[in-house]
């Protein structure tokens, strides 16, 4: 009996743990899968929210953030998310056409003034602007507009418009330099594009094996090489239109069972701590204002942008897309 005493003792505290971590809540997260990658934010993010929360933060990956929305409409008011995370704004019209979206209760006073920012529903917590990135070693002179990429026989990869939201930003980008020749321009892309891939990561990464002479992303995309490589070889071709920004958003669902710990994520999103991490884990720029950021990225082009009707082309999207389909689909 009396080594049966202590067994018994043991088992019990060992049951009060499990149930303690039951107890546990958890906030489920749908974000994009570069986010959650080792070397993207998710871990970091993870990490120092769960210092303050006493919740478990649980990621839940689509490839890109138009497929989070898709996700999202098959799912409604059955989506096992708390909160959503990768959307971009040109997306904000549509994702509040589920009705799924929550008011959300932060204050914008510590954002930068420039964003403009005062939606009800989402939150920004990163931005940056779309290029092309080419390998410096390999193009000494690289192409200076989208007309001239487009005219080139340089070979391209880029990601569909339909799952990916660079590839969303790239199908306003050619309507907003070609106007009503825009079918024109796909097709001529179209033949010279190695391949279209449902995500960034994907895309990023053939590139990065040699898969093509230019392949679309972010102005900071060079700065990931610069500090986490070490490596100065890969730029963003800096073009004479502009360039799209992007800004990256996130919100609480009226359907979540944990509402009060998805508006403290929403408000842990645009803290100084989370900001402090995204540009050098997310490659994007800080929306808060007086975050010191890497000396690589004051090595970055300075992109001029185009100003574009948001809320025009989010009502535009689905012709956009009908013309690329019909244009650049092989």
């Amino acid at each position: 009996m009396k080594k049966i005493i202590p067994l018994l003792f043991a088992s019990l505290l060992t049951s009060h743990a499990h149930a303690a971590d039951s107890a546990q809540p958890t906030l489920n997260v749908y974000t994009y899968d570069s986010f959650i990658s080792d070397w993207g934010p998710g871990p970091k993010i993870k990490t120092a929210f769960e210092k303050s929360c006493e919740c478990t933060l649980n990621f839940i990956a689509e490839e890109d953030g138009v497929s989070i929305l898709n996700r999202l409409k098959i799912e409604g008011t059955k989506a096992k998310a708390d909160v959503i995370l990768g959307l971009d704004h040109a997306l904000m019209r549509e994702a509040k056409k589920t009705g799924l979206m929550q008011t959300h209760q932060q204050s914008f006073k510590q954002l930068k003034p420039g964003l403009n920012w005062s939606d009800d529903s989402f939150v920004p917590y990163d931005f940056g602007y779309f290029a092309f990135i080419y390998d410096s070693s390999k193009i000494a002179t690289p192409v200076s507009s989208l007309k001239e990429l487009v005219n080139s026989d340089a070979s391209v990869i880029y990601q569909d418009p339909r799952t990916s939201t660079p590839g969303q930003g790239l199908m306003f980008w050619m309507n907003a330099v070609f106007g009503d020749k825009t079918n024109t321009a796909w097709a001529q892309l179209a033949s010279h594009t190695v391949t279209v891939t449902k995500g960034w990561y994907e895309g990023y990464s053939m590139f990065l094996k040699g898969g093509a002479d230019y392949v679309l992303s972010y102005t900071t995309s060079p700065a990931y090489h610069l500090i986490a490589e070490s490596e100065g070889k890969y730029k963003a071709a800096q073009f004479t239109e502009g360039h799209i920004a992007q800004v990256e958003v996130a919100a609480a669902l009226n359907t979540s069972k944990q509402p009060e710990l998805a508006q403290s994520f929403l408000s842990f999103l645009i803290s100084n701590e989370a900001q402090q991490i995204l540009p050098v884990t997310n490659w994007m720029l800080p929306v808060v204002k007086d975050i010191e950021l890497d000396a690589a990225f004051a090595t970055l082009i300075k992109p001029d942008a185009i100003n574009m009707d948001i809320e025009q082309l989010s009502k535009d999207r689905k012709s956009m897309i009908k013309v690329w389909r019909s244009s650049a689909v092989k």
